[in-house]
């Protein structure tokens, strides 16, 4: 059986442990303290921490103050208010000032499930990643989570964080090799390349499972860091493998599939295919049925595959 933990426990595990090692940082909620797990961080530190109500962008401008002061402000509220409700704040304050200030967008993507298209972040990807200064990460797992919020503490510009709500495969563990900025191989292959981030690194390895039993050697990159993004591992792959998947829950527009075809098409073009939302809004539902609906699952990235093999 795989085991499955919440990535956002990840997060609060992490900022507090960072309490411990460091007084300067501070965490900030919009009245979702359980929900993305901050509570943690507020049972250990109370004097450090600041629920500012239902508030967003109110709370971006607060953490801006703090950052202005050498506070290092880590902030948590779902990813569809963070990255829409508060875009002016988080661009005109935050990002224009270059502020160390670190936004964690909960519940990403369809994860929310029954809370509906209102709640279900599928577009903070493309809104991050197009702001100046931005840093932007997506990890996949439990492990992979708490290492990122632990490393972009350490980075003195904005930095948004996307984790959902649900338990996902921990495919990672606490000792797996982990950096800011880096892409990793987690499965070699020499037929195509397929990245994805999140929780669709899951779904890519099993992918490249069902794709061997065709004799489809498929290659498997987690590229976790979106905003800087890891051109050398894109280049590379595309290079060696000649044709290029992308898996993402988000937008098909302007996303990591997009981020990854800017490099592509200027450094080494090939064919490429994209496993991402299709240019519509979430709904209600279960999140793994959601993911079925939205054709987000392996045998999707399978079919993807197949066909961008068609065009090598």
């Amino acid at each position: 059986m795989v085991e499955m933990r919440k990535t956002r426990e990840g997060f609060g595990r992490a900022l507090v442990e960072l309490g411990e090692e460091n007084p300067d940082i501070v965490v900030l909620v919009g009245d979702l303290s359980g929900s993305t797990m901050v509570n943690f961080f507020e049972e250990a530190f109370p004097e450090r921490f600041f629920n500012v109500g239902i508030a967003e962008q109110n709370m971006m401008n607060i953490a801006a103050g703090l950052a202005a002061k050498d506070k290092i402000p880590f902030l948590a509220t779902y990813g569809a208010f963070a990255s829409c409700r508060a875009a002016d704040q988080i661009r005109v304050t935050v990002c224009y000032s270059d502020l160390n200030v670190n936004i964690g967008g909960a519940h990403g993507g369809i994860s929310v499930g029954k809370d509906g298209a209102t709640h279900q972040a599928m577009e903070e990807i493309s809104i991050m990643r197009s702001m100046p200064n931005m840093r932007l990460i997506v990890p996949c797992d439990f492990w992979e989570t708490k290492k990122a919020t632990k490393a972009i503490a350490a980075i003195p510009h904005p930095c948004y964080i996307r984790f959902g709500r649900e338990n996902v495969p921990v495919i990672t563990d606490e000792d797996t090799l982990f950096e800011f900025g880096k892409g990793y191989i987690l499965r070699e292959g020499g037929d195509l390349s397929i990245f994805a981030c999140g929780v669709m690194v899951y779904e890519a390895l099993e992918a490249a499972d069902e794709l061997s039993n065709e004799n489809i050697d498929a290659r498997v990159i987690n590229l976790h860091t979106i905003k800087p993004i890891d051109r050398e591992i894109i280049v590379k792959a595309a290079s060696e493998t000649g044709a290029v998947v992308t898996a993402e829950e988000h937008q098909i527009y302007g996303g990591f599939g997009s981020a990854i075809a800017e490099v592509i098409v200027q450094e080494q073009p090939v064919p490429m295919e994209f496993v991402a939302v299709q240019d519509r809004f979430g709904v209600s539902g279960n999140p793994e049925q959601l993911m079925e609906r939205f054709g987000l699952k392996s045998r999707n990235i399978v079919e993807k595959a197949k066909t961008v093999l068609k065009r090598k």
